[in-house]
C-alpha cells in the first residue's frame, strides 16, 4: 500500500469518525431539548387553565373558594433575594480564593468540603438549619429558609467561579500585573470581568436549583396562609404550596399545583433572562 493510499485511508477514516460522532451528539441535544419542551408543554398543558388574576394574587383559601398563591409568589421572591445576597457574595468570594490565591492543604480542604457539601442532600441542610437557628429562635421565619438555600447555593457557586476565572488566559494577569496593577486590581478589575458571564451562568445553577427546594423550606421557613415581609415570621414559598396542593385530595387543589408549578418555572426563567441581559458582553 503507497503512503498516499494511506493518506487517503486515514483521512476517510477521520471523516468518517467525525461525522459519527457529530450525529451522535447532534442526537443527544435534539433528545434533551424535546425532553425538556415536552416537560414544559406538559405542566403549561395541566396548568393554564387554573392560572387568572385571582389565582396569582390572592391567598390560599378552603376548597371550593378559589384562592391563590399571590403570598407563595412573594416569599419565594423574598427568600430566593435573601439567600442571594448571603450566597453569592460568599461562594464567588471562595471561588476567588480558590483560584487566584489558594494553594497548599488549606485551599485543598476548602475544596474538598464544598465538593462534599454540593453532594449533602438538602433535608439535611435543613435539619442543620432548625437546629442551629429555628430551635434557639423558638419559631420557623424567612430569615432561616434564605440560610438553609444560601448553604445549598455556596459550593455551587464556589466550585462554578472557580472554574470560570480558571479559564482566564494568563497573559491578561501577566499583563496588568506588568503594567504596576496590584493583585487585588488585577483580580476585581481584569480577571473578574473576564469571567463575569461564566460566574453569573453558574450563579443562575444555584438559584435554579435552590428555587425548586421543599424540604428545606419544611424545616425553616415552614409556611403560611398570608402575606408577610418580615423576617422573623413563618413565610410561604412556591415550593411548599405546590407540595400541599398536591398531596392533597382535591382535584381543584391538584390543577392549582400544576398552575403554581408553571408560575415558578416563568419565574426562574425570567430571572435567567435578566442576569443574561445585564451580564452580556458590550460589542
Amino acid at each position: 500500500m503507497t503512503s498516499d493510499t494511506q493518506t487517503k485511508t486515514a483521512a476517510n477514516r477521520r471523516r468518517i469518525t467525525s461525522s459519527v460522532m457529530t450525529t451522535l451528539t447532534a442526537t443527544c441535544a435534539f433528545f434533551a431539548v424535546t425532553v425538556l419542551v415536552l416537560i414544559i408543554g406538559y405542566i403549561a398543558l395541566r396548568g393554564l387553565g387554573a392560572i387568572n388574576l385571582q389565582f396569582l394574587t390572592d391567598t390560599p383559601k378552603p376548597v371550593g373558594e378559589g384562592g391563590g398563591i399571590g403570598n407563595a409568589i412573594l416569599g419565594s421572591l423574598i427568600l430566593l433575594l435573601l439567600s442571594s445576597v448571603i450566597g453569592l457574595p460568599f461562594g464567588i468570594a471562595v471561588g476567588i480564593y480558590l483560584a487566584e490565591f489558594g494553594a497548599g492543604r488549606f485551599a485543598g480542604l476548602i475544596r474538598f468540603v464544598t465538593d462534599t457539601l454540593t453532594g449533602v442532600p438538602s433535608i439535611v441542610v435543613g435539619v442543620f438549619v432548625y437546629t442551629i437557628l429555628v430551635l434557639p429562635m423558638r419559631q420557623f421565619s424567612a430569615l432561616a429558609g434564605g440560610i438553609a438555600l444560601a448553604l445549598v447555593m455556596i459550593p455551587i457557586i464556589a466550585r462554578t467561579t472557580e472554574e470560570m476565572i480558571r479559564l482566564v488566559p494568563t497573559s491578561l494577569r501577566e499583563g496588568a500585573l506588568a503594567l504596576g496593577a496590584p493583585q487585588w486590581r488585577v483580580t476585581t478589575g481584569v480577571v473578574l470581568p473576564a469571567a463575569a458571564s461564566g460566574i453569573a451562568t453558574g450563579a443562575m445553577l444555584a438559584v435554579a436549583r435552590v428555587s425548586g427546594e421543599t424540604a428545606p423550606l419544611l424545616f425553616t421557613a415552614f409556611g403560611s396562609r398570608f402575606f408577610n415581609v418580615y423576617l422573623d415570621q413563618p413565610i410561604a414559598s412556591l415550593t411548599v404550596q405546590i407540595y400541599n396542593y398536591a398531596i392533597s385530595p382535591y382535584d381543584e387543589w391538584h390543577a392549582m399545583a400544576w398552575a403554581a408549578t408553571l408560575v415558578l418555572m416563568t419565574l426562574i426563567l425570567a430571572i435567567n433572562i435578566l442576569v443574561r441581559f445585564f451580564t452580556r458582553k458590550k460589542i
